[in-house]
């Protein structure tokens, strides 16, 4: 798969966590309103709108490793 091209505003990724948040854990959803707070530079946005797109139809492992990832780019 390509890299994405589109730059994902703010309310866009906020959209995409209000959408998929009932399929994800919650302390995790929590973690992201919180890091939502700040300011995000363009390429962490895009990373986070790509990993919330379609959570709710990954397989639990997907989830699993997506989740690491979301907490991952949460801490850098």
């Amino acid at each position: 798969m390509g890299k994405c091209t589109i730059d994902h505003s703010y309310e866009d990724v906020k959209t995409k966590l209000d959408n998929q948040s009932p399929y994800m854990p919650d302390a995790l959803v929590q973690e992201a309103y919180g890091f939502l707070q700040q300011t995000i530079i363009q390429e962490t946005l895009n990373e986070l709108f790509h990993l919330l797109k379609k959570y709710d139809l990954a397989s639990e492992q997907d989830r699993r490793n997506r989740d690491a990832e979301l907490r991952k780019l949460m801490q850098s």
